[in-house]
């Protein structure tokens, strides 16, 4: 049984298919996503089916809110324009797009459903997932500053390592170049704490691939955006 996390798959289904047939996922190991499914690429539609279609197969799958799913659901009614016109130009046109729909609200009810009952965070001994961070300034316990952990960034230096004790931090949110993601992970039993968004919709340097950290077997894996992801087309 392995223990494997993967963030940020901004709806790049192909990338995300691709990097579970590289891993050979079975039923035994425990699948950790950790939150932005939805914007910016073309496919979230097909994301949420094919995690929907492991689900009914038996694989073991836990999951996270990320800040982009926060968008989407502030966007829903009773919203104002302002939250449903963050949502549009922060990748929900993606979104909305792949539905096939021109609304949030439009979105049918078992993607919003699942999508509303996404946690803020999980812990999976002896890891601690989260979408963004943990604000550890001014508070006994971090796990109840759920916004925080959607939107945080820059929150290393605060970390309470007598709070954290032995366990680790995962996470996603803030896209990192590859160099920096693997010094974070080559010094992870130090820091107890890794970042594993590489920006898998960016066009950028040393960006552009979906991670997976196996924690069991302490390997990286990235997979390189999909052509079919960055064309936004189905095959």
């Amino acid at each position: 049984m392995r223990k494997i996390a993967i963030s940020d798959i901004h709806g790049c289904f192909y990338t995300f298919q691709s990097l579970l047939d590289r891993l050979s996922l079975t039923t035994a190991d425990e699948l950790m996503l950790l939150g932005d499914f939805v914007d910016r690429g073309a496919h979230t539609k097909l994301v949420f089916d094919f995690i929907f279609q492991l689900i009914e197969q038996g694989y073991q799958l836990s999951y996270l809110r990320g800040n982009h799913e926060q968008m989407l659901l502030d966007a829903l009614p009773p919203a104002d324009a302002k939250a449903a016109q963050r949502f549009s130009v922060n990748g929900g046109l993606e979104t909305m797009t792949s539905f096939g729909v021109q609304m949030a609200a439009d979105i049918p009810a078992p993607y919003l459903d699942f999508i509303s009952r996404l946690p803020f965070y999980f812990i999976n001994d002896p890891y601690i997932c989260v979408h963004g961070g943990l604000d550890f300034r001014n508070t006994l316990d971090p796990l109840h500053r759920q916004q925080n952990m959607l939107w945080l960034r820059d929150w290393y230096a605060t970390i309470d390592y007598t709070w954290l004790g032995d366990r680790y931090i995962v996470h996603g949110h803030t896209p990192i170049p590859r160099y920096t993601l693997e010094d974070q992970w080559n010094d992870f039993e130090t820091l107890r704490v890794v970042n594993i968004d590489n920006g898998c919709v960016f066009d950028h340097p040393e960006m552009g691939s979906l991670c997976a950290v196996d924690l069991t077997q302490r390997k990286l894996y990235f997979e390189p955006r999909h052509r079919l992801d960055k064309s936004g087309m189905n095959p």
